[in-house]
């Protein structure tokens, strides 16, 4: 399913950090597939923390945009 941005919500923010939480009736794979966030990657920073609720569970995400790709991985 295609990112659907009215499932997208602000949590948190402060100092240039956001919490944002999305949730998708879709599975976390397709969900955090590179590009998924392409068309607000312009109101996310590298850094940025997600909530994400999928059809197949919860996770929580890390943004990195890199040569205006964004994507989530893993919190380290």
């Amino acid at each position: 399913m295609a990112f659907q941005n009215k499932n997208l919500s602000v949590i948190a923010y402060a100092n240039g950090f956001t919490l944002w939480h999305y949730k998708e009736n879709a599975t976390l794979a397709t969900i955090t597939a590179s590009g998924y966030f392409a068309s607000v990657k312009t109101l996310m920073n590298s850094g940025d923390i997600i909530l994400i609720n999928g059809s197949d569970g919860t996770s929580i995400k890390v943004v990195a945009i890199a040569a205006g790709v964004i994507t989530v991985g893993a919190l380290s």
